[in-house]
């Protein structure tokens, strides 16, 4: 979930992600498309419609209610990953927008072609792909609530089993999926179904979903 600075992995060319880009303006949008339009591997596309498999990226100064209204249509009606890129989050819309299925945020002023690729790699994949400064407070923020939470009649009593949270506890510190297999001495389809497995019992959304969840709930 960390900024990383490696290059991004490359993809066959017969499986071009296809993207989406909604921005407030036009010069943001054909700068994000230009910007994308630069790597083998994105295919973007006409048009608002994300749909199944696709990554929309969206850009706005700030994750108002219309940016997370779309944010959460997008991931749950139409099937798509989403990449926010974004000049400022407060504190009290950091989780909103994680609960609304984004698992990779941008800065506006850190939008590079290489920052974009490598955010909408990661969202395609699954992966979440955060700020440093971002996963700090969103680490700080879920552990206040949890001490709410805590006491809270009716709260959550789903548990985690040693191997999720060892696995959640290493995307916390912004490890992809090679990383964790490598560290635990797994194959990278047993880190993947360990994802699987704990998102679809949990309704979790994705990997910063995860992670907000395990660290509300006190397992990291």
């Amino acid at each position: 979930m960390s900024h990383r600075q490696a290059e991004p992995r490359a993809v066959d060319s017969g499986n071009r992600i296809p993207v989406v880009v909604q921005a407030p303006d036009p010069i943001s949008q054909a700068g994000v498309r230009s910007q994308l339009g630069q790597h083998p591997v994105i295919d973007l596309l006409d048009g608002a419609e994300a749909g199944p498999g696709a990554v929309a990226v969206l850009v706005n100064e700030s994750p108002d209610e219309a940016t997370l209204s779309r944010l959460r249509r997008l991931v749950r009606s139409e099937g798509a990953r989403a990449v926010l890129v974004v000049g400022a989050i407060r504190e009290a819309e950091l989780l909103d927008v994680i609960e609304c299925g984004v698992g990779a945020i941008v800065w506006r002023h850190e939008a590079s072609a290489h920052r974009l690729v490598q955010a909408v790699l990661a969202a395609s994949r699954g992966d979440g792909d955060l700020p440093a400064d971002l996963l700090g407070r969103l680490i700080t923020q879920v552990g206040s609530l949890q001490r709410t939470a805590a006491g809270r009649p009716g709260a959550p009593l789903a548990g985690l089993v040693p191997r999720e949270i060892d696995v959640l506890r290493l995307i916390a510190e912004g490890m992809d999926t090679g990383e964790i297999a490598s560290k635990l001495s797994y194959s990278e389809r047993t880190v993947k179904n360990v994802m699987h497995g704990l998102t679809t019992r949990l309704h979790l959304r994705n990997r910063a979903h995860a992670v907000a969840y395990a660290l509300r709930e006190g397992y990291i």
